[in-house]
């Protein structure tokens, strides 16, 4: 192993630190999940992101219990489809036997079921935090109304909120809105949220000896926003983390959320 992404580190509310770099695996079928997540891990990601929606957590799973690597050291996320309703334990139960694991470090629920907040799903994950099936709980695709009305109805507020995000789609009133509450912004779709070609991404990256993809990661890593690039190839894989050491000047960081549409 010659690098190590389990720093840096952001605080979560409910559970402990989360790695800011992590490896996303939407779109990655479960035949290329194996290969595709142990090359994550070889590269240095500590940090692995599916959901049963991807069909790949057994793929994934294997990879884990491949790798000669502490569990602890490891931070795994899955996600609960929002047509599960209902059975929020059982989801999760699968989730745990494809994976290989008696926890998951974080437990979503994917998009808002119906497009609504659903507090009584949200009861469920915070019985299973409570049982120590997942050590932290979130949402995704959650606006911040449907947060509130989660903690309204709870008293717990998701620890994180994943959605799309990189420099085109940056809004500092949903950035500021989930600080605020306590959720850390936790970005998919990086490169897909981006114009990989804008000037300024460009500038920058020759500036840093960089790519501009790379440019992106180090920018929501010094936002302190999680973001999980996805790839499967080993030399993009091993290029995206890299991006994590990019140490973009607050100008820099500035200039690239002007870049908001």
């Amino acid at each position: 192993m010659t690098n190590d992404y389990s720093q840096p580190t952001v605080a979560l509310s409910n559970g402990p630190a989360m790695p800011l770099l992590g490896f996303g695996t939407w779109q990655i079928p479960d035949s290329e999940a194996t290969a595709a997540t142990a090359a994550a891990l070889e590269a240095g990601y500590r940090h692995i992101d599916t959901a049963t929606g991807y069909q790949n957590e057994a793929g994934i799973g294997q990879a884990l219990a491949a790798a000669d690597l502490p569990r602890e050291s490891i931070f795994v996320t899955t996600k609960m489809p929002p047509d599960h309703v209902g059975r929020e334990r059982q989801t999760l139960e699968e989730s745990l036997q494809k994976l290989g694991l008696d926890r998951v470090d974080l437990w979503l629920v994917h998009w808002p079921p119906n497009k609504q907040a659903t507090p009584e799903a949200w009861e469920q994950f915070v019985a299973a935090q409570a049982e120590g099936l997942a050590t932290s709980i979130g949402v995704s695709n959650y606006s911040l109304d449907q947060i509130d009305e989660l903690i309204s109805a709870t008293g717990v507020a998701p620890a994180v909120n994943q959605i799309k995000w990189g420099p085109t789609l940056y809004d500092a009133t949903i950035a500021d809105g989930l600080a605020e509450r306590g959720v850390v912004l936790e970005g998919y779709s990086p490169f897909r949220a981006s114009n990989l070609d804008d000037p300024t991404l460009v500038a920058i990256a020759e500036k840093h000896g960089a790519t501009t993809a790379q440019v992106i990661v180090g920018w929501h890593v010094k936002h302190k926003f999680v973001v999980i690039p996805k790839s499967t190839q080993p030399e993009r894989i091993v290029a995206n983390a890299a991006g994590a050491r990019v140490d973009l000047a607050d100008d820099e960081v500035a200039q690239i959320d002007a870049l908001a549409e």
